[in-house]
């Protein structure tokens, strides 16, 4: 895979995914030679982006993102692209997670994000008239 290829991929991520919100951002990766490019690296660090790289020898590190292999062989590169989407939106939308009080983790961060916005609305001070004596 081309370091091109993945910058694609990554832009496209940003854009879906930095909305309205800044902040904290870890981007993690195996240790393939377009992930741990000097290009890509600086691309992460220009973007605000902190790097991280799974460890060298553990199968499990990246078995969910590796599943994708096995419904291959494929005939086009969008096959590819079609099938890897359709993955994370399952993987996104309709895996339901234990720690999280069986739901999908875009629901949970929908949920967190609402109750951020509360905390905010309900923290305000409220504001105060001054009266003016004439």
């Amino acid at each position: 895979m081309q370091t091109d290829f993945v910058l694609d991929a990554l832009e496209q991520a940003l854009y879906a995914r930095r909305r309205e919100r800044e902040g904290e951002l870890v981007h993690h990766s195996d240790r393939g030679s377009q992930y741990v490019s000097i290009r890509y690296s600086e691309w992460l660090a220009e973007a605000g982006i902190e790097p991280s790289v799974g460890s060298t020898g553990d199968s499990y590190d990246n078995a969910l993102a590796e599943i994708i292999h096995r419904r291959g062989p494929w005939k086009t590169r969008e096959a590819v692209e079609l099938a890897t989407l359709e993955w994370v939106s399952w993987f996104n939308h309709h895996r339901l997670l234990e720690p999280i009080g069986y739901i999908p983790p875009a629901e949970a961060e929908t949920n967190y994000w609402r109750l951020q916005a509360q905390a905010l609305t309900t923290t305000k001070p409220a504001q105060s008239t001054v009266l003016q004596e004439d």
